[in-house]
């Protein structure tokens, strides 16, 4: 009998200790949870909802529900826009993944005093307005300016089309490529390198055969994190672009502010939305770490 009561208090400790730990964590988690569901799931089950709507007369929302807002997504001067921003942000995804590969395996080999410091100089830019950035790129890639110093003697369109907003978007984008390469390579084994050249490989067998294949996921999550703002951002479009260029972003800015349409931009921000998911489920399969994301 001694024993059964020893048993049974044991497991009541024990429930308790349970439920204390689940208690710790509920609340632990609340105001991530409740933060979430606030200002993620409220707002895009809001623009769902809304994307199902139907336009009234002077930008109201009358609640009929509708598919024609994502057919009209399929309508030649829309499909213009998709493709413009898909080749833009594939120019700009691609550029940026080549040079800041480079420069993550920079850092990723230097001393640690070394690396921080770089580290510190590639992040300055997101300390700074992206006005003041774009304005001083409307400085310098202005003929006036290049001409009076001496740089160019002829005027050459280097602003106001995808020329500039590509070089925009590589700058603004750049830091958001390199940290989550900078971390797949730093997590690399070096000794799989000696191995490889100790088996005869040369340095460029070695980075296609083992390299390249173990910082995929890294460079993975930076094309998610280059590729889907770059389709977004509307701001470097309508500085440099000069209303020459237009892109997914500038056209949900649109529909929201100038036209009125508010289903309709609702329907875009949504299928952006479902893009960005398929993509980041795709980088998990594929074996990437989420943390890599939050770089």
């Amino acid at each position: 009998m001694k024993k059964n009561k020893e048993g049974t208090q044991v497991a009541k400790h024990k429930d308790k200790k349970s439920f204390k730990a689940r208690l710790s964590s509920i609340i632990m988690c609340a105001p991530v949870t409740i933060w979430s569901v606030l200002f993620v799931l409220v707002p895009v089950g809001m623009l769902l909802f809304m994307s199902f709507m139907t336009k009234g007369p002077l930008g109201k929302i009358v609640y009929k529900f509708t598919l024609d807002n994502y057919a009209e997504i399929f309508k030649p001067v829309y499909v213009t826009v998709v493709k413009q921003s898909l080749l833009i942000a594939v120019w700009t995804t691609v550029l940026t993944i080549l040079l800041g590969y480079p420069l993550a395996t920079v850092i990723a080999h230097v001393k640690k005093k070394t690396s921080g410091v770089l580290t510190v100089l590639l992040m300055l830019p997101l300390w700074v307005s992206g006005l003041v950035i774009l304005y001083s790129f409307v400085v310098m890639l202005n003929n006036t300016v290049l001409m009076s110093l001496g740089i160019i003697k002829k005027p050459i369109d280097l602003l106001y089309n995808n020329f500039a907003v590509i070089v925009g978007m590589i700058y603004m984008f750049l830091p958001f490529a390199v940290l989550p390469m900078y971390s797949s390579i730093e997590k690399l084994d070096p000794g799989l390198i000696e191995a490889s050249k100790d088996l005869g490989a040369g340095p460029i067998k070695t980075f296609c055969k083992v390299t390249l294949p173990l910082t995929a996921p890294g460079i993975f999550a930076a094309v998610i994190l280059t590729l889907i703002p770059c389709i977004g951002y509307y701001m470097v479009t309508d500085m440099l672009g000069g209303g020459t260029s237009m892109m997914v972003g500038n056209l949900i800015y649109r529909q929201f502010t100038i036209a009125r349409n508010w289903p309709f931009g609702a329907a875009l921000s949504i299928i952006l939305a479902a893009i960005i998911l398929l993509m980041v489920l795709i980088y998990t399969k594929l074996g990437g770490d989420l943390d890599d994301l939050g770089a």
